[in-house]
């Protein structure tokens, strides 16, 4: 009797130590499937803080739309259901207006510009503004340049995108950006491979990766590279989840998803080349240099738009205008 006794204490602190054990489950949601930029960040997220917590935390990556477009992911690390969201710039436009900046057309030259004002001052004070709207801002990751593509004619000038039906992301300034250029812009949530395959809509704009991981060298003919919009994926957290973690955790956390993101840019960027010519080889008719300077023309009053007005947004676009000459 006393050896069962014995034995059955031993069977509940070892059920009790277990539970105590067991690890925190972290929700990060992404739109897009395994193999996207996004899915890069969040596995390798994933895997440096389950490692550093020691199992602490075990992160749960819900990708390919299975909890909802990228807005509907936003909402619900408002509402603190999902913790953790990998998630492109555009659609945060409806959210906090402050994003637009990073979103205004031609504004980055290159990469080395683009990591010296997000992972500086400026990058930190948009990543800030984002507790407004009730998110942590921790890093940027990257989508990429955006390029466009379309099913009916080349492209080589601005005039030559009138009248074509373009989808865009749920975005006014990216619905304004092709309007001013003359295009037809749809807003539609991803994914859009259907609905360019049945000519719902001519073209997209889009990174190198997306053109390649989502076929669209199937469905698509044409290609620009008009590089007109650099587009960051926004990491972030629920900032309500945020305020329950101590401090040690939130340094680890913020760290590992930082971690995450350098590692994908570098990997991005590493691969565009390929890319490039693999879309050619699949038989994508490219344009390499488009006549950019017809392209800025069409946009330029873009920073007087209401858009803008907003005296945070406006005064924070002076400043990266400034900082990228």
């Amino acid at each position: 009797m006393k050896k069962f006794a014995a034995l059955a204490i031993a069977l509940a602190m070892l059920v009790t130590t277990g539970s105590a054990l067991a690890a925190v489950k972290i929700k990060l949601g992404v739109v897009t499937k395994p193999g996207s930029a996004q899915n890069i960040v969040a596995e390798k997220f994933k895997e440096l803080l389950e490692q550093r917590s020691g199992g602490k935390y075990e992160v749960q990556i819900f990708h390919s739309k299975s909890i909802g477009n990228e807005t509907e992911i936003l909402q619900q690390i408002q509402m603190n259901t999902v913790q953790l969201g990998i998630i492109t710039g555009g659609p945060f436009d409806t959210f906090d207006p402050i994003v637009r900046v990073i979103n205004y057309p031609f504004i980055f030259k290159d990469y080395a510009q683009v990591d010296r004002v997000l992972d500086g001052p400026l990058g930190k004070a948009i990543l800030k503004d984002l507790e407004t709207a009730g998110f942590k801002g921790l890093c940027f990751s990257e989508n990429g340049f955006r390029n466009l593509t379309n099913n009916k004619r080349p492209v080589k000038t601005a005039a030559d995108v009138k009248g074509l039906k373009i989808r865009v992301m749920a975005s006014a300034l990216h619905k304004a950006i092709w309007q001013a250029l003359g295009a037809n812009p749809t807003p539609m949530p991803w994914p859009i491979y259907t609905e360019l395959e049945q000519g719902v809509i001519d073209g997209q704009e889009n990174p190198l990766w997306v053109m390649k991981v989502y076929k669209f060298y199937e469905i698509q003919k044409y290609m620009t590279l008009t590089r007109h919009v650099y587009s960051p994926h926004i990491d972030v957290a629920s900032l309500t989840w945020w305020k329950t973690l101590d401090p040690k955790d939130q340094d680890m956390i913020q760290k590992a998803m930082y971690e995450a993101a350098v590692y994908q840019r570098k990997d991005n960027r590493d691969k565009n080349a390929a890319r490039l010519a693999f879309l050619k080889e699949k038989g994508m008719i490219v344009e390499e240099h488009p006549d950019i300077a017809s392209f800025r023309a069409k946009v330029a009053g873009l920073k007087d738009m209401d858009l803008f007005k907003v005296p945070k947004v406006q005064n924070l676009l002076l400043q990266v205008m400034e900082a990228t000459k």
